[in-house]
């Protein structure tokens, strides 16, 4: 047995979760509200407000699925419980996040302000203007956003400028030395 799949999901007070046909899944919640289609194969059950997945057979693609489903439901109830959020910390000398509105604008010594805009359930804050937090209900999605601003301007490893997650070590090198 999957050591993941077979762990139980408790569904906390003010969260209901619905299991459709077809594995539709739909958790709602006071953050709001997740729907994901999960494999047919798999068996979700919701037993007084315990979720358990459980699978058809030990097949190879069975046992990668039962953890995949556990650990996808389990970041639905997460999600709509608390939210996930991600933090960007930006260096260099002129490098900067600006938020105004819907808008957040990123300053990367490019010929042009970078611009991103609130929406598919993905929010920034700009604590102060070098940093940013994405925040939102669905873990993939803060993810995916987090990644795609950070890719706008990774960090280097000669002067370690650009933008980096909160806590990630960037390996340096010594660059080149004078004769």
């Amino acid at each position: 047995m999957s050591r993941i799949g077979r762990m139980p999901i408790t569904v906390p007070q003010g969260v209901t979760v619905t299991i459709e046909d077809g594995n539709v899944v739909t958790a709602k919640g006071p953050k709001g509200t997740l729907t994901e289609k999960f494999h047919p194969a798999m068996k979700i059950e919701n037993e007084a407000g315990v979720l358990h997945v459980s699978r058809p057979d030990d097949e190879k693609e069975s046992r990668a699925l039962h953890g995949l489903t556990r650990s996808l439901l389990a970041n639905m109830i997460e999600g709509v419980t608390h939210g996930f959020s991600k933090t960007l910390e930006i260096n260099g000398v002129g490098y900067r996040a600006a938020k105004s509105g819907k808008t957040l604008t990123l300053s990367l010594d490019y010929s042009h302000p970078i611009v991103f805009e609130d929406g598919n359930g993905v929010s920034f804050d700009v604590p102060n203007a070098n940093t940013i937090v994405v925040n939102g209900i669905d873990k993939q999605a803060v993810g995916q956003m987090a990644a795609v601003v950070r890719g706008k301007r990774p960090p280097e490893p000669y002067l370690g400028k650009g933008i980096r997650y909160q806590g990630e070590h960037v390996r340096r090198k010594a660059g080149k030395t004078g004769k």
